[in-house]
């Protein structure tokens, strides 16, 4: 985890949408078909994971209810992270290869990330330079803010 715990699960996503893990910045929103939390792995301020609550590996096995729910969470996360951290563009990432179940990456685009390019190829140096550069109790600090900033937001708590 990017707070430099190991968690030994068969699927971290099942273990955070089932409650068992609990990320660090806690659950962002969550509906019945869906879990948006702080990534675990990669200290970014709204770096949100949004994952299915049932062990799926693709898209297209998303029920019609599951699709709607989807998009208007992620539409809604995503005007939240304009809204709130004035973040101006994302990048979406999923992939069907994975060990943990179906989940989309919503990583931002910050003014320091540009040093790596602007394309989906600088996206992995970004997320490593976070993990190696970005662990500091500061960041740390400013990463749980903005997820408790998305959390109120969100939720109108």
């Amino acid at each position: 985890m990017s707070n430099g715990k190991n968690i030994e699960v068969d699927c971290l996503s099942c273990a955070v949408t089932s409650g068992l893990a609990e990320p660090e910045g806690g659950t962002i929103i969550e509906t019945e078909y869906f879990h948006a939390h702080q990534d675990v792995a990669y200290p970014i301020k709204g770096l949100i994971i949004l994952a299915s609550k049932r062990h799926i590996k693709c898209l297209d096995e998303l029920t019609e209810e599951e699709k709607i729910d989807y998009i208007n969470l992620l539409t809604k996360i995503r005007k939240a992270q304009r809204t709130v951290l004035n973040i101006e563009y994302v990048y979406y990432f999923y992939n069907e290869d994975t060990t943990h179940h179906f989940h989309t990456w919503m990583v931002p685009r910050y003014e320091w990330m540009y040093e790596f390019g602007r394309s989906v190829e600088s996206v992995r140096p970004i997320l490593l330079h976070s993990r190696n550069h970005l662990n500091s109790e500061g960041n740390s600090k400013e990463v749980l803010l903005a997820a408790a900033e998305l959390t109120k937001e969100l939720n109108g708590k």
